[in-house]
């Protein structure tokens, strides 16, 4: 659908009586002709100046998701990638569109709030990495697998060590998610690359932690 056809969202005698759905205006006026998205049912209407449309929003976050109602300029333009605060009732959430649902039922990359029913996104504020790591001194210690929680735009560097959640890695290779932004490929394994924790689909890493643990055990 083009972009820079002016719609609204408003009433649909024919399919959509008790609700407002998308329409496309056909002309402007004190009674606006308009066309309804859902069945195309063309008819005439009052159009208000809305500030806002209240959108159905989906956060979802370590295997849990949450329902919310954002309020968005009708106007504006979303796309993917694109982050929001939502206000749920636990908590501020930071959210990042992984999918925008049309009010044709339809997805898209972008739209406008207009055209938009359900915005499908991931909580990006605090996140949890996947981490692989291998043994510092081989032996017999097999990789292993680990989650870790932390704030979204913590930094992870190849090269570099780090220490959260009680593990302390050298990181040797990233891997980003396909909704990330700003980046030009999936993995980066050279000295200095780097990625935001909330961009990340996994971290291999060297555990720094291995000879302990060995000693340990003894």
């Amino acid at each position: 659908m083009p972009m820079s056809q002016q719609r609204v969202a408003v009433f649909c005698p024919s399919c959509s009586p008790a609700s407002e759905t998308a329409h496309e205006v056909l002309s402007e006026g004190g009674q606006a002709t308009v066309r309804c998205s859902e069945c195309s049912h063309v008819h005439k209407t009052t159009i208000e100046e809305e500030s806002t449309v209240n959108r159905r929003v989906i956060v979802s976050q370590d295997d849990e998701s949450t329902e919310a109602m954002v309020d968005i300029p009708p106007e504006e333009e979303l796309s993917t990638g694109d982050e929001f605060l939502v206000e749920t009732d636990e908590a501020f959430l930071t959210a990042r569109i992984t999918s925008i649902e049309l009010a044709n039922g339809g997805r898209t990359d972008s739209a406008q709030a207009t055209d938009v029913k359900t915005l499908w996104t991931r909580g990006v504020g605090n996140v949890a990495v996947n981490l692989t790591l291998h043994p510092k001194d081989g032996g017999h210690e097999e990789t292993r697998s680990v989650k870790i929680q932390m704030p979204g735009d913590e930094e992870f560097v190849v090269g570099q060590s780090h220490e959260y959640g009680g593990e302390e890695f050298t990181v040797e290779r990233i891997l980003v998610r396909d909704d990330a932004t700003d980046y030009d490929r999936e993995g980066y394994d050279f000295g200095g690359d780097s990625a935001l924790a909330k961009d990340l689909k996994r971290v291999y890493a060297r555990d720094e932690n291995s000879r302990s643990r060995a000693w340990s055990a003894w």
